[in-house]
């Protein structure tokens, strides 16, 4: 008679909800280091299952899975000037393409949205990989602060 070995009960078990997928990027923003964070001012965080049909269109997408992340806005060095009248930067996180890399790789869930958290942040405002590398280790592993 075969054993069946589970670690996880996934037999239940869904992905996670636009609603929890956001839940997930908003907790893994705030565990970003306040000075990255800083960088950011307001800025607008949302999830959507996939690009639009305009977004596909602008960055010449052959599927909707191309797109982890986009961020749409003005970056500290175009002197975003809030009297233009634009909106507050945002990024969107598209869960489907996520979710579909998770399966693929052998990465949390958490690290891949706060890699591409940072990313969509971080070349925005000119970082090198190598500057997000170290932000994304230092997300990683807090320094706690001292009683």
């Amino acid at each position: 008679m075969a054993r069946i070995y589970q670690t996880r009960a996934w037999h239940d078990q869904l992905s996670p909800s636009l609603g929890e997928f956001e839940l997930l990027a908003m907790e893994t923003y705030a565990n970003l280091p306040e000075e990255f964070r800083k960088l950011t001012g307001d800025i607008i965080i949302q999830v959507a299952e996939f690009p639009t049909e305009e977004v596909m269109d602008d960055l010449a997408l052959e599927t909707p899975f191309d797109l982890l992340g986009l961020f749409e806005g003005r970056g500290i060095a175009e002197r975003w000037n809030p009297a233009t009248g634009e909106g507050p930067n945002r990024i969107t996180l598209y869960r489907r393409a996520i979710l579909d890399y998770w399966a693929e790789n052998e990465e949390t869930l958490g690290d891949i949205v706060a890699h591409v958290l940072i990313h969509e942040i971080g070349h925005h405002f000119g970082l090198s990989d190598d500057d997000m590398a170290r932000i994304e280790e230092a997300a990683e592993n807090p320094s706690r602060p001292e009683s």
